[in-house]
This record gives structure tokens, C-alpha cells and sequence, in this order.
């Protein structure tokens, strides 16, 4: 085998041992898988350590901290099940509750980040699931599907529609993101809807459900997880006034994450015991497929696929952006595909379509989105799980019934 292509290889394999991790008595945790690949392009010296740290991307680790710490701490003081008593008592049937799920979760995560809502919402919807008798891959499909669909709407529901709201030249992104594509992402939440209503019709049971309210567990950590919740409101509200009022502002998700954590961190004597035990695998598996990733790309693999062709039109974009960000990841893919788009002077249309592309392809396949992976890896340390092959029966027909109508929206 030619040596420049071994990290290919190796994407392959990590991509085959994720898909089949749990066939048979044998399983084999996502993070291991990835961190092995991470290992195998290291050692093979296909990519340096300096070159492998300057790959790591720190402001998403640390976000990502930040967040397991407020997500913990409210899960652990009984305040997060307070909370999904709230939102959800009002679904009395099995069919409302993952409308509520697929909504108020979608919606959310237009303006909290899908990645945050994954890392609050896994633990709801494994209550709600256990409470009324239902399957738990429903709901964890359903809370996939809500946060990357919901987040598309947004310049903020997402990190690659960040960018290309701050580097895309748009004068108002609010405005922009909700006037191209706020229709069709409702009309994308209630398909989701339909096609989990087809593939588990037999789940979607018709007794009554009956909700119990929660009691909270430790008030003093309750009182400070809701601070820090409040905190994460307040400064994602201050984020998009900034956006608005056109304000250039070096004002980072991570500095909210890290800004929410504090009252807990400083504040809170169940400090050490709610450190430890957030979710390290998943950091490992962000930290290596971002090693992983980057060896990757540096052999000019996938990027000969694109040379020569028209990449400014919108169903190339969508081509492009669904079929690459399942191995790139959709954040160094946007990254890269937008200063082409700026050079060619691409449409707005052709932006909101990279937007829209670059995220939907998450619901194609488990890598294809970092909610999915946090969002499973929260799970199993629950004791459940979803298949490779059980997320892709689901989400590659999702993914092309999403990507049709966005393309028509955007097309014409």
C-alpha cells in the first residue's frame, strides 16, 4: 500500500470497527476506536506531534468541559429531571413526546448549540424513555435528529454556521440564516417525525402517559446548576446581540462554557466528584478524530474528488457537503470550502446551502455529526446504545428526504 494513503486506511478501518463495535459479546468503545486510528497515523509517522497537538482543537474540548460540568451538576442535583418534568408534561401520547422532543429540542438548539443541547438532553430523554415504556433509540434518534435539523436555522446552532456567518459577509445573520431556511427546517423536524413514526411504528405505544414530577435530590447544587444554566442564557443572548448590532468581538462559545462551569467549579464542594466523572471518552474520541482528521487531509485523498468540477452551485454544494463531511467532519470542511466560495463570488443562496448541507449530513451516520457521538457516548454510559448500522437504516434516507427539500428551497 502506498504509504500516503495509510491514513485513509485507517479512516476506513475506524469507520468498519465503528459499525460492527458491538456484533457479537465482543464491544469496543467509539473512543477506543477512534483513539487507535488517532495512534496508528502517529506512530506510523504520518503525521508529527507537534503537527498531531496543532490539530487538536482546544476551544472545542474546552467547551465541551464546560458543558459536561453544567450538564453533570444539574443531572446530579435532580434539577435537569426537574426541568424535563416541565417541558414535557403537557406530551400525553407517545407520538406527542417525540414531537415535543424533535421541537422543543430542535428549536433550542438553534440558539443554545446542538452540541449543548445533546449533552443536556441525553439524559431526558433516557428518563423520559424509561418512565413511559418506551424503547430508548426512539428517543436518542429523535434528540439526534432534533438538534442537528433545529441547528440549521441559526447562525449560532452550530460552529460551522458561526463561521460562515462571521466570514461569509452577511450584514445581518439572523436575518439571513432564519429568511432561507426557517421554513424548510420546520418542514425537516415534522419529516423526521414521519419517518421515525414508519421505521418504529410498533414502539409509538397508545397508552396514556403519565408524568411525575421529580423530586430534587441536592438544593445547594441545584441552586448553583441553575445559575449556571442562567449564565449560559445570558451570555448566548449578549452573543447574539453582538451579532446584530454588527459588533466584531473575539466572544467565544468556549468562553461561555468555561463561564457557565465556574459557580459549580468555585463554588460547589462536590467540585472534585463532579469533574471526574463527566464525559472523558468523549473528549479523547474529539481530541483524536481531530488528530485523526487532520493526517487525513494532508494526503489530498478526498479533495482530488472535487478538482475540475463547479463547486459553487447548490446541489454541488450539497453533494460536496454531505458526502465530505462524513469523513472530514463538517467544521474543517466549512472551513476550507469557504474561502473558495469567497473567491468565486458564490451566491448567498450557495452559502446558506453549505450551512444547510455541512450540517444535515449528520444525520446520514454517527460520525457525521459531534452531537451524535456525544450524544451516544452519554448513553452508553447508561447502559444503552445505538448500532452503526441502526443510526445509518434511519438517517441516510432522513438525509436525503432532508437535503431534497432544502435544495428546493434554495434552488429555486
Amino acid at each position: 500500500m502506498n504509504a500516503v494513503f495509510l491514513p485513509v486506511a485507517v479512516l476506513f478501518a475506524v469507520f468498519v470497527l465503528t459499525a460492527f463495535r458491538n456484533i457479537g459479546g465482543f464491544r469496543l468503545p467509539m473512543w477506543q476506536v477512534m483513539l487507535g486510528g488517532a495512534l496508528a497515523v502517529l506512530l506510523a509517522g504520518q503525521i508529527t506531534l507537534p503537527h498531531a497537538l496543532a490539530a487538536v482543537n482546544f476551544d472545542v474540548l474546552l467547551f465541551l468541559s464546560g458543558m459536561f460540568i453544567v450538564g453533570r451538576a444539574m443531572e446530579e442535583s435532580g434539577y435537569l429531571s426537574h426541568l424535563a418534568y416541565t417541558f414535557f408534561r403537557r406530551a400525553r401520547t407517545a407520538d406527542m413526546l417525540v414531537l415535543f422532543i424533535l421541537f422543543v429540542m430542535g428549536i433550542a438548539s438553534a440558539f443554545l448549540l446542538n452540541d449543548m443541547l445533546a449533552i443536556i438532553g441525553t439524559p431526558v430523554v433516557l428518563l423520559l424513555a424509561r418512565k413511559n415504556d418506551m424503547p430508548p433509540v426512539v428517543l436518542l434518534l429523535a434528540l439526534a435528529f432534533a438538534v442537528t435539523i433545529g441547528s440549521v436555522m441559526s447562525p449560532i446552532g452550530n460552529p460551522q454556521n458561526l463561521l460562515i456567518a462571521t466570514q461569509g459577509n452577511m450584514h445581518n445573520p439572523f436575518a439571513t440564516f432564519f429568511s432561507y431556511l426557517f421554513i424548510p427546517t420546520i418542514i425537516n423536524l415534522l419529516l423526521a417525525f414521519a419517518v421515525l413514526k414508519i421505521f418504529y411504528r410498533s414502539h409509538f405505544h397508545r397508552r396514556r402517559l403519565n408524568h411525575a414530577a421529580e423530586p430534587i435530590k441536592d438544593h445547594a447544587l441545584a441552586q448553583l446548576a441553575k445559575v449556571s444554566l442562567l449564565l449560559v442564557l445570558l451570555l448566548v443572548a449578549a452573543k447574539i446581540a453582538l451579532l446584530f448590532a454588527g459588533v466584531s468581538a473575539d466572544f467565544r462559545l468556549t468562553y461561555i462554557a468555561l463561564i457557565a462551569a465556574l459557580p459549580v467549579v468555585a463554588l460547589s464542594p462536590r467540585r472534585i466528584e463532579i469533574v471526574r466523572s463527566i464525559d472523558w471518552q468523549t473528549l479523547v474520541f474529539f481530541a483524536s478524530m481531530f488528530v485523526l482528521m487532520a493526517s487525513v487531509w494532508e494526503t489530498g485523498f478526498f479533495q482530488s474528488f472535487i478538482n475540475g468540477y463547479d463547486i459553487t452551485s447548490v446541489h454541488a454544494i450539497f453533494i460536496v457537503s454531505v458526502l465530505l463531511s462524513q469523513v472530514l467532519s463538517n467544521v474543517p470542511l466549512v472551513a476550507l470550502y469557504l474561502p473558495l466560495l469567497g473567491h468565486l463570488h458564490a451566491s448567498t443562496a450557495s452559502l446558506m446551502a453549505l450551512a444547510a448541507g455541512s450540517t444535515i449530513a449528520g444525520n446520514a451516520l454517527i460520525l457525521g455529526a459531534a452531537s451524535n457521538v456525544i450524544i451516544i457516548q452519554r448513553a452508553e454510559k447508561q447502559g444503552t446504545t445505538i448500532s452503526f448500522l441502526e443510526f445509518a437504516k434511519i438517517g441516510i434516507p432522513l438525509t436525503i428526504i432532508n437535503v431534497a427539500v432544502y435544495w428546493l428551497f434554495l434552488a429555486w
